[in-house]
């Protein structure tokens, strides 16, 4: 919706924000000023496009800059009693400050990060919301704070230093765990927090105000037709209230796949003349007649986008550059020009997702529904550990050989290690190739972990709370998030609903993974909802030929980076396990070689093209 930059005992430069975050809000910006407090703010209109200016003040006193949208904020109007001026969810946040202080946040339905400043108090309220759809990030290094909706904003306004060992960590989980970033003392705010900050003292206060850990553990007794019975109200609910919130036109994006077409079809009921996109992309698989199916059952105006990569060399760096720190995902390449297209018809998009970590969607849940890979006996890892090294590498990912050798490696591993394998899988079984201190570089995550392992839960559960806390947040919002907001388009996401955050960890594992079924309830409902040819479809998502492009069309690209004798990686990777990889003269599977050299080269051109830029 838009972007936000504030900070205490520092002056911001206006200029270097609307740089840097114009596309994030290209309709509006506005600067406020009161004692050492700076505020900005760059909007993206969507709702109560007259009244919704900021900053916005009330009696004075209370001064907000806020990025999301509050979707149940009309009835918190009600529960609380407050009236206003306008019709802005930004005017309601104020008011129910102005009453009930912090406690307000619970209510909340939405993706959000604001900052309300009382001046009379001189302090300043910043939260998050639950999954961390919108985005935050702040220096403090005890005399200042500055903080903003993007990285590359804050690299514009600071002097900003590497910190070299959170790096390890991207080069096992492609991203930077939890609230570490590339910078020192540089943060992100994590998903469900809040900071407290006394701006006289420059002291902050860091607390947790939501976790989805608990909902695990929460076993609910709703059989199968309950359950969806309760999902089906929760998104409609969900889908009306993202519909609703907007003087603009809201579009859908549509896949061939479940969760898209759930989203869609229920969206079609609260607008007449809802918009629909299918993308398809060159040489890849075409959702666009499954899409169609759907399309023409609710009556939408439906346009299929063709996609060609032709021109990725030309933007490649611009993609990756913009995602202010390394990015690993590679499906951020096709989620960009995806963006770019829809932009052209809408401003608001719905999506599906949060739908997979939520109802288990990813195919690597499926043995952790029959055995729990995190407590297996030495024993059993010993004969895995054996039987795996005495097997041929897999070099295609989709067939049984490669997902019979994944299931050996996966119980041949200990703790942790287990969970880098069944997801990401960049360095693993390599990672000796790492040059570090020796000290344990994935320790906070490792806690983190251990938490959730020990906690009276099953496999399938600790594996789907684990994506939820690391994969959802660090990766696929931040990936969809940047994506989006480059093109001046905001994406809603009613799967990522405060109903459903808190009702479907604790479903029957079942009802997630149904013998080799992922996302059993939702295939189940999507019978009410979606074409016959739609319910057994496998997931897709954006599948981009990776190896293909690090092989043959961006090879000279990777090899300038990843290759060069100066290149950021060799501080921290092992030369001659650098040049085999370059050289293709390790003994690997194709497919992990293709990730492991996009890690690395989105690495180099993060630190060539905005860390030294």
């Amino acid at each position: 919706m838009c972007g936000i930059a504030g900070a205490v005992n520092f002056k911001l430069s206006y200029e270097q924000i609307n740089r840097t975050m114009f596309h994030r809000g290209p309709d509006d910006q506005n600067g406020f000023l009161d004692a050492n407090v700076d505020l900005y703010h760059l909007r993206l209109s969507i709702l109560d496009i007259s009244g919704g200016i900021q900053p916005m003040t009330l009696e004075d006193r209370f001064t907000i800059i806020f990025n999301g949208q509050i979707y149940n904020h009309n009835e918190l109007r009600k529960k609380y009693q407050v009236t206003g001026s306008t019709y802005s969810d930004t005017e309601t946040i104020l008011l129910l400050y102005r009453k009930v202080g912090t406690e307000f946040i619970n209510d909340l339905e939405g993706m959000f990060v604001f900052a309300i400043y009382d001046s009379q108090e001189q302090t300043l309220f910043i939260a998050r919301d639950r999954a961390g759809k919108k985005p935050l990030y702040y220096y403090y290094d005890n005399e200042k704070l500055v903080f903003a909706s993007e990285l590359n904003c804050l690299k514009s306004q600071l002097p900003l230093q590497l910190k070299q060992e959170h790096f390890y960590t991207y080069l096992r989980t492609g991203s930077f765990y939890g609230d570490n970033t590339p910078y020192e003392n540089v943060s992100e705010l994590s998903a469900g927090s809040f900071l407290l900050i006394d701006c006289k003292n420059i002291n902050i206060k860091h607390q947790k105000w939501w976790s989805i850990n608990p909902f695990y553990s929460q076993n609910n007794s709703d059989n199968l037709d309950e359950a969806i019975e309760k999902v089906d109200g929760f998104l409609n609910t969900s889908v009306q209230r993202r519909v609703a919130s907007s003087d603009l036109e809201v579009g859908s994006f549509l896949s061939g796949g479940i969760d898209s077409g759930i989203v869609t079809a229920i969206a079609s009921k609260y607008n007449n003349n809802l918009k629909t996109f299918t993308v398809s992309f060159d040489g890849e698989y075409d959702e666009a007649p499954l899409a169609k199916l759907v399309a023409e059952r609710y009556g939408t105006n439906h346009t299929e986008i063709k996609i060609s990569f032709e021109d990725l060399k030309l933007n490649l760096e611009k993609i990756i550059s913009n995602y202010g720190e390394p990015f690993f995902d590679s499906s951020a390449i096709p989620s960009y020009y995806v963006s770019k297209e829809a932009k052209k018809y809408v401003t608001v998009i719905l999506n599906g997702d949060g739908a997979d970590e939520l109802f288990g969607g990813y195919r690597r849940y499926v043995p952790f529904s029959k055995y729990d890979f995190f407590k297996s006996s030495s024993g059993v890892k010993n004969i895995a550990g054996i039987v795996k090294d005495l097997l041929p590498l897999p070099h295609n990912k989709k067939n049984i050989y490669n997902y019979i050798f994944r299931l050996f490696s996966l119980a041949s591993k200990n703790s942790l290690e287990v969970y880098l394998s069944a997801g990401v899988d960049i360095f693993e079984d390599f990672e000796k190739n790492i040059i570090h201190s020796g000290e344990d570089y994935l320790a906070e995550m490792r806690h983190d972990f251990n938490d959730i392992v020990n906690a009276d839960i099953s496999g399938l559960k600790k594996i789907m709370n684990m994506d939820f806390n690391s994969n959802l947040f660090s990766d696929l919002l931040v990936k969809m998030d940047i994506a989006n907001m480059a093109h001046s388009l905001e994406g809603r996401s009613p799967f990522l609903c405060k109903e459903i955050l808190e009702y479907a960890p604790g479903m029957n594992d079942s009802f997630k993974i149904n013998n080799k079924s992922t996302k059993y309830l939702l295939r189940t409902l999507a019978k009410k909802y979606l074409p016959e040819e739609l319910l057994n479809q496998p997931k897709r998502g954006f599948e981009i030929p990776l190896r293909h492009w690090v092989e043959n069309d961006l090879r000279e690209i990777v090899n300038d980076y990843v290759g060069a004798d100066t290149s950021f990686s060799r501080q921290m990777i092992k030369k001659e396990f650098i040049d085999g990889l370059i050289n293709n003269k390790i003994k690997i599977p194709a497919e992990k070689r293709a990730k492991m050299l996009w890690t690395l080269m989105s690495m180099e051109i993060w630190y060539k093209k905005t860390y030294l830029a």
